[in-house]
């Protein structure tokens, strides 16, 4: 997902994003993961070290860190209040 930044001084950016996700199911390189609400993906963790139960950060098929549980679920909360209010 890409989001637009802008401010009155400067030039649009685009941003890039990563998301948090439960790995669900992970095989070598390739893991499932949750992103909730039953959305689940194939994702590449070769560049962590996830096991199965851990919150992955996920950019672009990615997963790029590793995530405490607290951490990811607060993400995950504020995730949602943004998308709330962009509808």
């Amino acid at each position: 997902m890409d989001l637009l930044l802008t401010h009155p001084c400067l030039v649009p950016i685009k941003m890039c994003l990563a998301i948090p996700a439960k790995v669900i199911n992970k095989k070598e390189n390739l893991a499932y993961v949750d992103f909730g609400e039953g959305v689940l993906r194939e994702v590449d963790v070769s560049l962590v070290d996830a096991k199965v139960g851990d919150y992955v950060l996920v950019h672009a098929g990615y997963a790029i860190q590793v995530l405490d549980e607290q951490e990811a679920l607060e993400t995950l909360r504020v995730w949602n209040e943004v998308l709330q209010t962009e509808v």
